[in-house]
């Protein structure tokens, strides 16, 4: 309300009272007083009826008693006045305490405990949670160091022999790729009459095989799928007097392998293959010396390393460890494998030996070669995939030759001209032998692929837990990866592979097996009793645990 409607409020409330001096009569009195009640009743039902409009309505009474108009409106009303009062409310902030009063309390006893309190349970219960954390560590087990490895053992190596078709072999890179082969093994494809050493050419290419803008064609597309290519230069490969030739002409054959060295290196292979490394190494140590260096030390151009692959016909673990180690060869190709005999017992115990004298970085297992045979020739068609899964999971570099992939026969001839069977010939064989050919491929590329992620079948521990004269169970174990463990039954009878006194838990998981309807992947067994039929083999898995 502001002061010019109060001053006009005071002075029409004393013209009022100037005129009722003046009714001196009583009649005039009742009626002043039924007017005034009158008035008072309307202003409760006009203030009613306010109270009942909206917001708005309240609002617009508001503005026109602000206006001029309606304080004469108010005035004028049967001598008496309305007074609108419009109650703003205000709001209350908190601004909180100022700067002398935060100093006042700050400084209180009081608050001085408290904040003193509150400090050392935070200290303290920092401390625990550092006491703690450096406990968890104390005693958790410590992460074990990969260890240096090369190319040559991250999967498996596939070894083409004797290569007709260099033009061929590359339109089949994609099918090694999706194999997960890290290396190719090419050759011998040089040229080399039988027993002649004189007329050997290390440099030149057989025209049979194809030419160097093949070779070189075939290098490069498999270095696009990550495979390196490895060449073979067995001098004498075609001859029978040996892989030297005679021992007179070593000297010769040799110094000339060194110049073919630089040369096929500089064309990017990755690696060289040699037979009868034995032989080499004890009648012209020197020269084999020079041949090492040329093939195992980087150059600027070429820093990454290559390998340096012996081959021998010795069967003997103990021959085979003494000749890895007089040798110097990255990995050794031996027949400790394929001795002619099928007695797990004994191949078990060769394993054992040459993995507890030696690094498995340096370690081969082989079935079967040039002078052999594929796999599927020298065991059972049945036992394929059985073979497959013992090569792959052994500590060492699974080298494999080409149709092990798919179980091919030799069928009278060891290691046809003709590499790769063409779709027509696949397609007149009988329906049964197209689908077990796909089935040991797909079994071969599953278990491959498992063997290059996989720490424990990639470099863990080998674990030795079952060896009879036709079962073995071993178990391949790296830090706190998941463990896996390998049986095998070459027996025509079911075997139970003894497990109990094994550090493995009662139950765990089939990764895959050779028979997948007996056991199925995914499905749980039974360590403590776990049976093999006529033979089975299974790789099986169970999480490491402290």
């Amino acid at each position: 309300m502001n002061t010019e409607e109060t001053n006009v409020d005071k002075k029409d409330a004393e013209s009022n009272d100037a005129e009722a001096e003046k009714r001196p009569d009583s009649a005039q009195v009742a009626a002043d007083a039924d007017a005034a009640e009158a008035d008072v009743s309307e202003a409760d039902v006009d203030q009613e009826e306010q109270e009942k409009q909206p917001m708005t309505s309240g609002l617009d009474h508001a503005a026109d008693a602000a206006s001029p108009g309606a304080e004469e409106a108010a005035a004028e009303k049967n001598g008496s006045v309305k007074l609108k009062i419009i109650e703003e409310a205000e709001e209350v902030k908190f601004t909180g305490l100022n700067k002398e009063e935060l100093l006042r309390v700050a400084g209180s006893p009081g608050w001085v405990r408290t904040r003193w309190g509150l400090l050392l349970v935070f200290w303290l219960g920092w401390l625990g949670m550092l006491v703690g954390a450096v406990l968890i560590i104390l005693q958790a087990p410590g992460c074990r160091e990969l260890p240096t490895t090369n190319w040559w053992n991250g999967g498996p190596l596939y070894q083409i022999g004797n290569s007709h078709d260099l033009k061929g072999l590359e339109q089949k890179i994609n099918s090694l790729s999706q194999l997960k082969v890290k290396g190719l093994v090419v050759g011998p494809i040089h040229i080399a009459p039988p027993d002649e050493a004189m007329s050997l050419r290390f440099e030149e290419i057989s025209p049979e095989a194809g030419n160097l803008d093949q070779f070189k064609s075939l290098i490069h597309a498999a270095h696009k799928k990550g495979i390196s290519v490895v060449l073979d230069l067995t001098p004498n490969y075609q001859g029978s007097s040996g892989p030297w030739f005679s021992s007179s002409s070593m000297t010769n054959v040799a110094e000339r392998l060194k110049s073919a060295l630089v040369l096929w290196l500089n064309e990017g292979v990755d690696g060289i293959q040699l037979s009868g490394v034995e032989h080499v190494a004890s009648v012209v140590p020197s020269l084999w010396s020079d041949i090492r260096a040329i093939i195992q030390n980087g150059t600027n151009k070429y820093p990454n390393n290559r390998v340096l692959i012996g081959v021998t016909d010795i069967s003997s673990a103990e021959n085979v460890s003494d000749l890895l180690s007089s040798t110097g060869v990255d990995l050794l190709i031996s027949r400790v494998l394929s001795a002619g005999t099928t007695d797990a017992m004994e191949r078990a115990q060769a394993i054992q030996y040459l993995y507890s004298s030696h690094s498995q970085t340096k370690l081969a297992w082989s079935l079967g070669g040039q002078e052999e045979g594929h796999i599927g020739s020298l065991v059972s068609q049945a036992l394929v995939k059985l073979h497959q899964l013992l090569l792959m999971t052994l500590p060492g570099t699974p080298i494999f030759n080409y149709g092990d992939e798919i179980g091919l026969m030799d069928k009278g001839v060891k290691f046809p001209k003709r590499i790769w069977d063409s779709d027509e010939e696949l397609n007149e064989t009988l329906q049964e032998e197209q689908a077990e050919r796909l089935s040991c491929r797909n079994f071969f590329r599953t278990v491959s692929e498992l063997r290059g992620k996989e720490r424990s079948l990639l470099y863990g521990d080998f674990v030795l837990l079952s060896n009879s004269s036709s079962s073995l169970a071993y178990l391949r174990v790296w830090d706190q990866s998941d463990r896996y463990l390998a049986a095998f039954n070459w027996a025509a009878e079911e075997v139970t592979v003894l497990l109990s006194d094994a550090p493995v838990p009662r139950h765990a998981a089939v990764v895959l097996s050779t028979n997948s309807s007996v056991l199925p992947p995914d499905s749980s067994v039974d360590l403590m009793n776990l049976r093999l039929g006529p033979g089975q083999a299974a790789l099986i898995k169970f999480p490491y645990t402290r």
